[in-house]
C-alpha cells in the first residue's frame, strides 16, 4: 500500500471525527468530503488489492457517496476450558483441546475449576464474547470430582435463587462434554448434565449439544472415551470456526427437541446407549430447559383451550401440567391435615401424617434446604460463606457480634400460620394453626441440624478465597438462627431443643410470627427473642402476613404482652413495605409501648455507649446457673451486654463493616435482597 495514501487516510478519519464533534456541538452541519484513492467496496471473497482503505481487520463502506472506515466485528474473543478431574482424564483432555484451539489462532486458557470462583467471574463471561467449554467426570456414585463440587453447587443455588434471576448468565455462550461410566447407569454422565441443564436453565446459550464420554468400551460409541472425545473435538473446532466466521449463532432456546434452528438437526452424540441415558429423556427435570421459550410458553397461555394445538408442542404443554399438578399437591400439603379439609388423606383416626409430602421435599431440596426427620431443616446462609472468604457478615455481626461463618441457620418446623406476602421462601412450606404432624425428637433434629451443617461447611474445603484459619472456626457451630423458614416456636419441643443448643454452647436466636402468645409466655431463656412486627393496624396486618387464625390480631397483641414479660433480650424486627404499612408511625409506637422491646435492632446505650453486643460466654454461664437452679435463679438481658465496637457505630469511618474482612463489590446482577 502506498503509505502517502495510508496517512491520508488515517488523517482525513481524525479530521472527520473532530468536525463532526464540533458540529453536534455547536448544532451546526457540515458537509465533510474524504478522497480515498478508490471507493470501490471489495466484493465477499475478493483479496486486497492494495485498497488503503482495506488492511487486515478494517473493511470500507460507502455512505451517502463517501466511504467511512469500520472495524470488523469479532465474534469469539477466545476460549476458557473449565475442567473437573479426579484421575486427569479431564485435565489432559482440557490441554489437548487447547493446544487445538492456539492452532486456529485463539486465545485459550485452562482453568481447574478447583481453582475457579464462579461467584466473582462467572457472570462476567457475560460479555466477555468468549466460549466456556466445561469438561467435567461423574464419580461412580453421580457426584462431581472433589475439584468441581462447589462449581457444581455454586451453579444449584444459583438456579434455584430467585435472587439472581432466570436470565443471570443470559450471553454466556458454552459447551458441554461429560466424562462417565455406563456401567453405572443410575449415575452415569450425571455431573456434565446437570451443568447443561443448569447454565441453560440460567439463559446461557449451547453452541452445540452436550456430548459424553463412555469409559466402558463396550458401550462407547466411538470404542473409547478417548475416542469419543476427538469425535466431539472435531465437532466443536468445526463450530467454532463457524462461530469465528459470524456464520452460526448459539442456540436460541426456542426450538423444537431435536430441531435446533440455529445448529441444524440435534446430534444423537450424546448417548445412544442402551442403558437408558439418553439426551435427556424421561427427565422431568430437564424438561425445564428443552420445551419452548419463556415468549412461546406464554403464547400458548394465552391460547386458551381453544387453540389449536400442533403435536410438537405437546411436550411443552405436558411439562405445565406438571408443574401445576406440583403446585396443587402443594397447596394439598399446606397443612399436616389440610385446612380446608381436615378428613382428606387421612388413613386412619388418630393416626398423624408427616408434615413433609413428597411434593414439599422435592421443592425444598431444589432450594437448596437439608431436610431432617419430617418436619425441620437447615441450610447454609450467604453470609456464612461471605466470612469464610473474609467479605464481611451480616448485619448481625455488626449489631450483636455474631460470627456469621460460625451460625447455623436452622429451623425444628417448616410449617407457619401465616403466608405472608413478602415471604422470600416461595410458599414453599406448609402452613397450619397447630401441630397435627408426626414429631421427631429434639436430640435427633440437632445432632442431624449439625451434621448437615458441617457437611455444607466441607464443601469449601479448597475453595479459593476461603481463609483456613474461617473454615476450621467453622466447623464448630457457636450461633443457631431459628429463622431459616416457617415459625419455630409451633415445634411442641421447642424448649428442650433450645436447651440442647446451650447444653452444646451454641446462642439461640428465635424469630417468630407472634400468633402464638402462650408458647412465648412458657418460652425458656433464649439469647434474643425476635417478634417480627410486620403491621401496626389489624387491617394492614391481614393483608400483609394473611395470617390463618381468625383472632390474629387478638393473637398478635398479647404475643407483644407476653414478650414484655420477658427478662433476656428482645427485638422488634420491623418489616416496612412501600406502600403497604409505612405510613402508620403513630399506631408504630403504640405496639412498641406494649411489647417494650430492648432493641427495635438497634436501642440499647448504657452511660451514653451503645451496648447491642452480646458476651456470648457470659450467656452460656448464666443459662446454665439458670438450669441448676430449677429457674430460680433469673437474670436480664442487661447481664450479658457487650459494648459494641466503634466499627459498627452509625458515622464510623467503616460504615458498620468489621475491619478485619475486606469489602467485595458484586460485580453481578444479582439482587441482593434477602438475609436470615
Amino acid at each position: 500500500m502506498d503509505t502517502w495514501n495510508f496517512y491520508t487516510c488515517l488523517v482525513s478519519l481524525w479530521l472527520h471525527r473532530f468536525y463532526i464533534y464540533s458540529a453536534v456541538a455547536f448544532g451546526i452541519s457540515i458537509w465533510i468530503v474524504i478522497q480515498f484513492t478508490t471507493t470501490k467496496t471489495k466484493k465477499k471473497g475478493e483479496k486486497s488489492n492494495g485498497n488503503p482503505a482495506s488492511f487486515e481487520g478494517i473493511e470500507d463502506k460507502v455512505v451517502n457517496g463517501y466511504a467511512t472506515l469500520q472495524a470488523k466485528e469479532v465474534y469469539v474473543a477466545g476460549v476458557k476450558i473449565f475442567y473437573g478431574s479426579q484421575t486427569g482424564t479431564a485435565k489432559r483432555f482440557a490441554k489437548g483441546l487447547a493446544e487445538a484451539v492456539i492452532a486456529l489462532n485463539l486465545p485459550v486458557e485452562v482453568i481447574s475449576m478447583g481453582d475457579y470462583d464462579p461467584d466473582d467471574c462467572l457472570s462476567e463471561e457475560t460479555t466477555s464474547r468468549n466460549i466456556c467449554v466445561f469438561l467435567v467426570a461423574t464419580y461412580t456414585d453421580g457426584q462431581p470430582t472433589e475439584s468441581a463440587a462447589w462449581f457444581c453447587k455454586w451453579l444449584e443455588e444459583a438456579v434455584n435463587d430467585f435472587r439472581f434471576g432466570k436470565t443471570y448468565l443470559k450471553g454466556l455462550r458454552y459447551a458441554v462434554f461429560g466424562l462417565g461410566n455406563s456401567v453405572y447407569v443410575d449415575h452415569y454422565n450425571t455431573v456434565g448434565r446437570n451443568i447443561d441443564k443448569w447454565l441453560w436453565m440460567l439463559s446461557a446459550s449451547r453452541i452445540m449439544t452436550r456430548a459424553e464420554g463412555d469409559c466402558n468400551v463396550a458401550q462407547s460409541k466411538h470404542g473409547s472415551i478417548e475416542a469419543d472425545f476427538e469425535a466431539w473435538k472435531a465437532k466443536f473446532l468445526s463450530q467454532l470456526q463457524a462461530l469465528c466466521r459470524g456464520e452460526k449463532k448459539p442456540c436460541s432456546g426456542k426450538c423444537k427437541k431435536g430441531k435446533c434452528k440455529s445448529l441444524g438437526k440435534q446430534s444423537k452424540e450424546s448417548s445412544d446407549h442402551e442403558h437408558g441415558a439418553s439426551e435427556y429423556e424421561n427427565t422431568e427435570a430437564e424438561e425445564l430447559f428443552e420445551t419452548s421459550s419463556d415468549e412461546e410458553a406464554d403464547g400458548e397461555e394465552a391460547g386458551g383451550t381453544n387453540s389449536v394445538i400442533d403435536v410438537e408442542d405437546l411436550g411443552s404443554i405436558m411439562s405445565h401440567m406438571k408443574k401445576a399438578k406440583r403446585e396443587r399437591e402443594l397447596e394439598e400439603g399446606d397443612t399436616g391435615t389440610s385446612l380446608t379439609h381436615k378428613n382428606a388423606g387421612r388413613k386412619e383416626e388418630g393416626e398423624k401424617r408427616e408434615m413433609i409430602t413428597l411434593a414439599l421435599r422435592e421443592a425444598l431440596t431444589k432450594q437448596g434446604y437439608k431436610l431432617i426427620g419430617s418436619h425441620s431443616g437447615v441450610k447454609l446462609c450467604r453470609w456464612t460463606k461471605s466470612m469464610l472468604r473474609g467479605r464481611g457478615g451480616c448485619y448481625k455481626h455488626t449489631f450483636y457480634g455474631i460470627e456469621s461463618h460460625r451460625c447455623m441457620e436452622a429451623t425444628p418446623s417448616l410449617a407457619c400460620a401465616n403466608k405472608c406476602v413478602f415471604c422470600w421462601r416461595h410458599h414453599t412450606n406448609p402452613v397450619g394453626t397447630e401441630w397435627r404432624w408426626k414429631m421427631d425428637q429434639p436430640e435427633m433434629i440437632l445432632q442431624e441440624a449439625i451434621e448437615n451443617h458441617q457437611n455444607m461447611i466441607k464443601q469449601f474445603k479448597g475453595v479459593s478465597g476461603v481463609k483456613a484459619d474461617r473454615f476450621e472456626e467453622a466447623m464448630t457451630v457457636k450461633h443457631c438462627a431459628l429463622s431459616l423458614v416457617g415459625e419455630p416456636i409451633m415445634y411442641p419441643e421447642i424448649n428442650q431443643f433450645v436447651k440442647l443448643l446451650h447444653q452444646h454452647s451454641i446462642s439461640s436466636f428465635l424469630v417468630t410470627n407472634a400468633q402464638f402468645p402462650d408458647e412465648i409466655r412458657n418460652l425458656g431463656p433464649v439469647t434474643q427473642l425476635y417478634v417480627s412486627v410486620d403491621a401496626s393496624t389489624k387491617e394492614s396486618l391481614k393483608r400483609i402476613d394473611r395470617p390463618l387464625f381468625k383472632d390474629f390480631w387478638q393473637r398478635f397483641l398479647d404475643s407483644l404482652k407476653a414478650l414484655s414479660e420477658k427478662q433476656q433480650r428482645t427485638v422488634y424486627r420491623l418489616t416496612l413495605v412501600k406502600a403497604w404499612n409505612v405510613d402508620e408511625l403513630k399506631a408504630y409506637a403504640d405496639l412498641i409501648s406494649l411489647g417494650e422491646p430492648d432493641f427495635i435492632e438497634v436501642k440499647f446505650k448504657i452511660n451514653g455507649e451503645w451496648w447491642t453486643w452480646i458476651n456470648y460466654d457470659r450467656f452460656q454461664e448464666l443459662v446454665r446457673e439458670h438450669e441448676r437452679s430449677s429457674g430460680s435463679k433469673t437474670f436480664t438481658a442487661a447481664d450479658y451486654a457487650a459494648r459494641t465496637p466503634r466499627w459498627a457505630l452509625f458515622g464510623s469511618r467503616e460504615r458498620g463493616f468489621d475491619p478485619l474482612d475486606v469489602r467485595y463489590q458484586r460485580k453481578n446482577k444479582a439482587r441482593d435482597i434477602s438475609g436470615c
